[in-house]
């Protein structure tokens, strides 16, 4: 080649490569670290895109794992609720049907309280509502309620004054009982 065909190809130069901030590449032979060095940093910079979103992808698991985990925390409130608010209901017509006087046991109106009580409690057994084991069990002041003493074998529940309940393991209402023991002395 002469040395007029070396000037013309130094001229040309790639534009696109010059605008992005590339160098031009050097004649065969030439030193080629900057290129490695380049795309080392891009792997880098790959590297550091690819945990970036790694952890906005667990962030989002995460969060959605918190979400639904909290609507059925509200869901299980909600039903827990409805049911203390139903409670008193259900203890009204048990009390109610305790009372019946004994001529009007057999009339119609009556069998139909005795069902609407039934009904009640079947709402509850769906709901995964439990009553709470009293009566003739260990006090157990996480599940009971001591309103009274009375003679009889200590630390024993000898009567259920109101039955108390449970869902899903928490308790609803502790089990109101009368426990045995030495009443205490004035």
């Amino acid at each position: 080649m002469s040395t007029q065909e070396d000037e013309e190809q130094a001229r040309f130069v790639d534009r696109r490569a010059a605008s992005a901030g590339e160098a031009a590449p050097e004649a065969a032979g030439g030193d080629d670290e900057p290129l490695e060095a380049q795309l080392a940093a891009e792997k880098e910079r790959a590297q550091s895109y690819l945990g970036s979103w790694q952890r906005a992808a667990a962030d989002y698991q995460n969060f959605k794992r918190r979400v639904e985990q909290e609507r059925e925390e509200v869901a299980r409130l909600a039903s827990a609720a409805f049911i203390i608010n139903l409670l008193p209901v259900i203890d009204d017509l048990e009390r109610a049907l305790h009372s019946v006087d004994a001529h009007l046991v057999g009339l119609t109106w009556v069998d139909g309280i005795r069902l609407i009580h039934r009904k009640f409690v079947s709402l509850l057994e769906l709901s995964g509502v439990e009553e709470i084991a009293a009566e003739g069990e260990a006090f157990d002041p996480t599940l009971h309620e001591a309103v009274m003493f009375g003679e009889g074998e200590e630390g024993k529940v000898l009567s259920v004054v109101q039955r108390g309940f449970k869902l899903g393991g928490r308790v609803l209402r502790p089990t109101m009982v009368v426990v045995g023991g030495k009443a205490p002395q004035d």
